[in-house]
């Protein structure tokens, strides 16, 4: 995952744990909101076997935040779910990283990129744990 690249931390930050970022990013820096965090839902569309055409696969809630800091620096994020306070937060670290990016880069998002590394590695050894190896065995005809 690039964290250099905007489209790499705004899915990281949509992704995290809400309690997590949380922790990591601490006290709320001061900030003017431009769009209050609202909840509202997008529709969601899949491919059969993944390339075949697209049909739409349900709608699913989103919450949004817009916002400008003290320096009048703007920061957007959408976040899956219902959670107003983790919509501002990503939000805010957005506007974080386009101020000063490498503080922000090392405190946040790289605890954030492990944390979500170890899950996917996790889920991954779950799901290898119930893999089946099938094998045939070869008949001597007589």
């Amino acid at each position: 995952m690039d964290l250099t690249d905007r489209s790499g931390w705004m899915g990281l930050l949509a992704r995290a744990a809400p309690a997590q970022l949380a922790q990591l990013l601490g006290p709320l820096p001061e900030h003017r909101l431009a769009r209050a965090p609202q909840i509202g839902t997008v529709m969601v569309q899949g491919r059969m076997g993944g390339t075949g055409a697209p049909f739409n696969l349900g709608e699913m809630p989103v919450t949004r935040c817009t916002l400008r800091l003290a320096s009048g620096t703007v920061g957007h994020a959408y976040v899956q779910g219902r959670d107003l306070d983790h919509a501002r937060r990503a939000a805010i670290v957005d506007a974080m990283m386009q101020d000063d990016p490498a503080p922000v880069r090392a405190r946040i998002l790289r605890p954030l990129a492990e944390a979500r590394a170890e899950r996917e590695a996790a889920l991954r050894a779950k799901a290898a744990a119930t893999r089946v190896e099938f094998f045939t065995l070869a008949r001597a005809e007589a």
